[in-house]
């Protein structure tokens, strides 16, 4: 029987060399396993991970390890590996693209579920009637109060304002109390700014889940609302 010849190095190598296509500036190479990536990394030690192994796994065509290992969601993107790393290898790039080969169904669920929801309306799936009924409430209730704050404002859909104020939907859910220092704060200020009762929504859990057209949709869908309002600056509250 005549035996097959197969380049196993080149099997092993598979993700290393899609990351490397994907990537121009990747690097992978370059490591010197000094382990400083590792020394700094918020997440090194979880799920039995840091960037160093993840490195070393990725140079030595581990791949299976790496695409069924959860670190990659432990890893926070914070690019602090990059920043000691004396080559300049950025382990979050690649992490970043490991999240989008996972198929959705083997995501984190409430991660996967917040970007969905996000994509049609806010990532709590709250309705937009609801947004704009609970900051009217609490605003009255302010007023209400504390009499000095009685001409406290939190507009919404105001066309022409200066700035354009983003809320992470959690507030607004289950804690619309801590929504009001940052509008006593803009009220001190004097800053002409305004809310809106659609795409809302600031906590781009789409960034994480490694899609970049569900991370661009949400992000555009935002652009466009301010674009609308005719306002000049967006205040990123995430």
């Amino acid at each position: 029987m005549r035996e097959q010849s197969i380049d196993l190095k080149k099997l092993r190598t598979r993700l290393k060399r899609q990351l490397q296509e994907t990537i121009p500036d990747a690097r992978i190479d370059y490591c010197l396993t000094c382990g400083l990536c590792a020394s700094g990394c918020p997440a090194s030690g979880i799920e039995g991970m840091d960037p160093r192994k993840f490195l070393r796994l990725l140079i030595l065509g581990q791949d299976e390890a790496l695409l069924e290992t959860d670190w990659i969601y432990s890893c926070t993107m914070c690019q602090r590996c990059e920043y000691a790393c004396p080559m300049k290898i950025n382990v979050g790039r690649f992490v970043y693209e490991l999240r989008g080969m996972r198929p959705r169904d083997r995501r984190p669920q409430n991660l996967q579920r917040s970007c969905d929801l996000q994509k049609e309306s806010n990532s709590t799936g709250i309705p937009n009637d609801d947004f704009v009924w609970v900051v009217d409430d609490v605003l009255a209730e302010v007023r209400e109060n504390e009499p000095e704050w009685a001409d406290l404002q939190a507009p919404i859909d105001k066309k022409g304002a200066e700035f354009y104020l983003n809320q992470n939907a959690k507030e607004p859910t289950v804690e619309p109390e801590e929504m009001v220092p940052l509008w006593k704060i803009l009220h001190a200020a004097g800053i002409d700014w305004t809310y809106s009762s659609r795409w809302w929504d600031g906590a781009n859990y789409c960034l994480f889940s490694g899609d970049p057209e569900d991370w661009e949709k949400t992000v555009r869908n935002q652009a466009e609302t301010v674009d609308a309002l005719g306002v000049r600056y967006y205040i990123n509250t995430e």
